[in-house]
């Protein structure tokens, strides 16, 4: 059957040499939210990049006019100290109001240089958050809460991507990973067995926040990195991580029983859950009561995306929906209506980041 399909984001226009890093929820309102790092001078993970967002009034077939939602530097306009502001991780609370979690670093900080410990505590990455008290059309002025979430030893430090949630307790959870400092003679820091994981949670809505589970396996079997989470029926809450290991496996998963403030086991690999070294999604739906997971589904390069489903928790995975064979990489799930699904990914012919292209998917599809 045909897919609609529309593009929010195509690199090169806009004012911006590329977009990544996709996020998107759906707002009190109903329109949909598709957010992006808008990045001005390349398509490079540092530098002057901005969040942006886009709305849609009809599930996704249109988009209105961009939007920028967070910078590094002033909130308004033309002086802004050009550095990164990136990782959108936005959720819909109960009480109407959007929050978005993202991180802010200098734009000569660099991953591998926060790795390496070249950076100061200043310009490395800091973790704020904003509100939206009308469906994302303007939002409040940004707040720090780095010296709640951030441990002093860790330095790379990122947020999910995509979207955050807030369970039926009412408690927030944003995941989210890191990486220590060097451990072994002759390790500089960029190794990827000193990446980490770890959770944001907050009780009251936004207002304060503190660590919850750390997950740390520097033995190289588990690199904890790109985070997504969901809540499953009966309360506990899903983790499905990107593993930078090698072997066993690129993905692993986890679970929590107590709302994200402790694992009831260490991540763990899952060779069945077949994909390359990428971010992936993770969404829960009810009626039908299936778990969603979004990812490219070639074994080593970034392509086939396909959504992935689970009738059980997690335990076991089918394949629900192949996208095509292009290029594809990072990717968000979201909920548009009661019939239709909602895949906001990067795709492209030639390169997985030529766009970020939102897809409607009939849910009864999924089975």
């Amino acid at each position: 059957m045909p897919y609609e399909n529309s593009v929010p984001f195509r690199a090169g226009s806009e004012g911006y040499a590329g977009f990544r890093i996709p996020a998107c929820v759906r707002a009190p309102d109903g329109a949909v939210l598709a957010f992006a790092e808008g990045r001005v001078d390349s398509a490079g993970d540092s530098g002057h990049i901005d969040i942006v967002c886009k709305r849609s009034a009809d599930g996704g077939l249109t988009w209105g006019a961009l939007s920028v939602v967070a910078r590094y530097g002033p909130p308004d306009g033309p002086g802004s100290e050009p550095g990164t502001a990136g990782n959108p991780a936005p959720v819909v609370l109960a009480d109407g109001r959007l929050l978005l979690v993202f991180v802010r670093n200098a734009a000569d900080a660099t991953e591998e240089r926060i790795r390496r410990g070249e950076v100061s505590a200043e310009d490395g990455r800091r973790v704020w958050l904003s509100f939206s008290q009308d469906a994302g059309l303007t939002w409040g002025e940004p707040r720090e809460i780095t010296e709640a979430v951030k441990l002093p030893g860790w330095r790379w430090y990122a947020t999910t991507p995509g979207h955050a949630l807030q369970l039926t307790t009412g408690r927030v959870v944003v995941p989210a990973n890191h990486s220590l400092p060097p451990a072994l003679p002759g390790d500089d820091g960029t190794e990827d067995r000193y990446y980490g994981g770890h959770d944001l949670l907050s009780d009251d809505c936004g207002a304060t926040w503190r660590i919850g589970y750390v997950d740390d396996d520097p033995d190289g079997r588990v690199n904890v990195n790109e985070t997504t989470g969901a809540e499953l029926p009966d309360g506990t809450v899903y983790f499905n991580t990107r593993n930078n290991a090698d072997v066993p496996a690129h993905r692993a998963d986890a679970r929590s029983a107590d709302g994200g403030q402790a694992l009831t086991a260490p991540f763990e690999p899952r060779p069945d859950l077949v994909a390359p070294v990428v971010q992936g999604s993770l969404l829960q739906l009810r009626d039908p009561d299936v778990l969603l997971f979004s990812a490219p589904s070639h074994p080593s390069t970034r392509q086939r995306m396909a959504v992935r489903a689970s009738a059980d928790g997690g335990v076991t995975w089918r394949t629900a929906h192949t996208v095509d064979e292009r290029r594809a990489a990072y990717s968000d799930l979201v909920r548009v209506d009661e019939d239709t699904l909602g895949l906001l990914y990067e795709t492209g012919t030639d390169s997985a980041y030529e766009t970020i292209t939102f897809r409607r998917i009939p849910v009864a599809e999924l089975g």
